[in-house]
């Protein structure tokens, strides 16, 4: 069982959904409480569709928020006569199950925390729910339908109205209507979130060592001796906002801008200076009011503290578009830069985070290229204005670096590209993908024979070449920065792993990140601080192999299991687990980590060990079809060769009876029937719970 699936992998999250949502009903039933089998699955669908990071097991209070406040009222349609679902009841109870079945991201708020949040959003549900401008598109017109004595469920009726509409004939009220469009048309709309990309965990040092850096940082030191400068009692500037000329030179020289005041005349032909100034304010370190420059005063702390200083002045640097790179005059014209300039150094800095070698500058440029070109909609070709755009915007992207290096956010080197730099294998990615891709994309991977325009195919061989013939200039993250890009991407709703950072969290929990969001390299490393943290390694084992043991989702404590074969240093994960060989509930998972692992073969086994593999492999094959519909077709497909391999499955001593019980009864109605194959049942939405009703979206 996944908590996190790629949004193009349809089947397999609706096949997951579908057993998470059948476990939680059955689990609430068990425990006497509220639940709605829709809601439960909208709440998954909205973790999935509708949010950057998709982690079903993770519940921050703004998702709460989003699925009660906009995501339901968007997207569930509740007809006129409809008895009313308790959606927050229903909240609730997933919440608890996520915990109780160990599947709740240990990153997340505690489970207290969480129904706290459901609780106080919960009075304004309702009203959201009846908020006609926080419908969507489609429950807008379903209702309009419904309200004026439409049967929706009559697919003709229901035509027939959308004929009508498209005529001109259907009173509807234009102003909701207007305030949905505009809504969409901004993407406010939940529906338009897109995924972002997962990150790489990254390892950083103490707080306590990021602040003596900052604290040797130039800006920091510029920054707080500008506002120790213009104090409380303030400085005049002119009538324009700008410092005086005396007050200026008295700052170039005070703060070491480097400006060169010979002949200068006005403050605005100082540029380090006057960029200094507008960080500082962008940073809410300084203000001018009523034409003097003063400290504000709740900056304080913030001034006190060369991290948190830091981490401001870092934040304000994607304000400072204008005076970093806008037109000095009206004699000048801004880059393509400038347009897009908190979208790109985004992305740049996105693009950086977590690489494990530095980024060379010709494939950083050009990869700003191709956002260049899908933003203003440049056709393939480099003519000669094209290229005078690109190599403005190049320049001003160096400014950028420029300041990002003087900030100490990155570190600048020249060496040899890193060959992972240089061609991308996609010999995997199937003639699909390879079809569908832009050409430009293409040609910046590197895909062999994908640039077929003869120009394209120069400017990468131009692009390889100057990666290869020497030294180039590299570029990467210092620790300061990768802590702030970190913290900008977690506030985003994105999954930024820190190593370390799991060192307190529960066994599974543990075992379960590590299985899904890291690389072998960091998942060792995080192992080994957590086994440290519990003082005792043998107990610690236990620990581990105990929330193995409890994991009532097979898949799951597999991948929990492969994580402890894998991480666990010198061969200590092999040797445990073949003595958990003779460990009666675990010896399936074993047994078959082992085998996939190619550390066993089945000649090395008894014949009652492969009956146990043999067993595991299909109780994992019906979760992974979702139970229910989609393991019966599944079994369904295999025909005789299912029949034989169920039947000597059940006579195994596999020790999830339940699971085989289960596994009996859907090979029962699976190859006890003949005929056509059914289609796919996942397609089909699901019941709501206790009453059987069918909702709309």
């Amino acid at each position: 069982m996944r908590m996190r699936f790629e949004p193009e992998a349809e089947e397999e999250f609706e096949a997951a959904c579908g057993l998470l949502v059948d476990r939680v009903v059955r689990w609430a039933g068990e425990q006497g409480l509220p639940v709605d089998g829709f809601t439960a699955e909208a709440a998954l669908d909205y973790r999935h569709r509708a949010t950057a990071d998709g982690r079903l097991g993770l519940w921050e209070p703004r998702h709460v928020e989003e699925l009660l406040l906009s995501w339901l009222p968007e997207q569930v349609t509740e007809l006129p006569g409809e008895e009313r679902v308790d959606a927050p009841g229903t909240l609730r109870t997933l919440l608890r199950y996520l915990h109780a079945a160990q599947l709740a991201d240990p990153r997340g708020p505690s489970l207290q925390d969480s129904l706290a949040v459901v609780d106080r959003v919960a009075e304004q549900h309702v009203a959201a729910m009846t908020d006609r401008t926080r419908w969507g598109l489609a429950k807008f017109w379903a209702m309009t339908a419904a309200e004026q004595g439409v049967d929706v469920q009559d697919g003709a009726a229901l035509q027939r109205f959308a004929d009508r509409a498209q005529r001109g004939e259907v009173v509807y009220d234009q102003q909701v209507l207007a305030a949905i469009m505009e809504r969409r048309l901004t993407g406010r709309s939940l529906s338009g979130v897109d995924r972002a990309e997962p990150q790489l965990p990254v390892m950083l040092p103490p707080d306590d060592e990021l602040r003596r850096r900052a604290e040797a940082s130039t800006t920091v030191a510029q920054l707080r001796g500008l506002a120790g400068w213009a104090g409380q009692g303030g400085r005049p500037v002119t009538a324009t906002g700008r410092l005086r000329m005396v007050e200026a030179r008295e700052l170039v020289d005070r703060l070491g801008t480097g400006d060169r005041i010979e002949g200068v005349r006005s403050s605005a032909d100082l540029p380090r200076l006057g960029l200094l100034v507008e960080w500082a304010k962008e940073a809410r370190l300084v203000r001018v009011v009523k034409g003097r420059l003063y400290a504000v005063a709740k900056a304080r702390p913030v001034l006190a503290d060369p991290l948190r200083l830091w981490l401001r002045a870092f934040d304000a640097c994607f304000e400072l578009r204008q005076a970093l790179i806008g037109a000095c005059s009206g004699w000048h014209v801004e880059s393509m830069l400038f347009d897009v300039y908190e979208h790109i150094l985004d992305d740049v800095l996105n693009t950086l985070y977590s690489l494990p070698y530095p980024m060379p500058w010709p494939r950083l440029r050009d990869t700003v290229h191709l956002a260049y070109r899908a933003s203003f909609q440049l056709d393939a070709g480099l003519d000669l204005q094209h290229r005078m755009w690109f190599e403005q915007a190049d320049r001003d992207l160096r400014a950028v670096l420029d300041l990002l290096d003087d900030l100490g956010a990155i570190e600048r080197d020249r060496g040899m590209a890193d060959p992972v730099f240089l061609d991308i294998d996609l010999s995997d990615a199937g003639p699909e993908l390879l079809a569908d891709m832009p050409a430009e994309l293409a040609e910046l991977l590197g895909v062999a024979g994908a640039a077929t325009d003869p120009v394209a195919r120069e400017r990468a061989d131009a692009r390889r070449e100057e990666l290869t013939a020497g030294p180039v200039e590299l570029i990467r993250l210092t620790e300061l920065g990768t802590r702030a890009v970190r913290q900008r991407l977690l506030e985003a709703g994105r999954d930024a792993p820190l190593v370390g950072e799991l060192a307190q969290a529960p066994a599974a929990g543990l075992l379960g990140v590590l299985a899904e969001d890291y690389d072998p390299d960091a998942a060792r490393t995080e192992l080994a601080g957590w086994i440290t943290a519990r003082g005792e390694r043998e107990g610690a084992l236990r620990q581990l192999t105990d929330a193995v043991r409890t994991m009532t989702f097979r898949t799951r404590a597999q991948a929990m299991l492969d994580v402890l074969l894998t991480a666990l240093p010198d061969g200590e994960g092999e040797r445990l687990l073949r003595t958990l060989r003779r460990d009666t509930q675990l010896a399936p998972l074993a047994l078959n980590a082992l085998a996939h692992r190619e550390l066993l073969s089945p000649e090395d086994m008894s014949d009652a060990e492969s009956l146990l593999v043999l067993a595991e492999s299909l109780l994992q094959l019906v979760e992974l079809a979702g139970g229910g519909d989609g393991a019966e077709e599944t079994l369904r497909a295999q025909g005789l060769q299912a029949r034989d391999a169920v039947a000597a499955a059940l006579d195994s001593a596999h020790p999830d009876r339940a699971g085989l019980d289960e596994l009996r009864q859907l090979a029962a109605r699976a190859l006890g029937t003949h005929g056509a194959r059914l289609g796919r049942a996942r397609k089909a939405r699901r019941s709501s719970g206790k009453s059987g009703r069918k909702r709309r979206r």
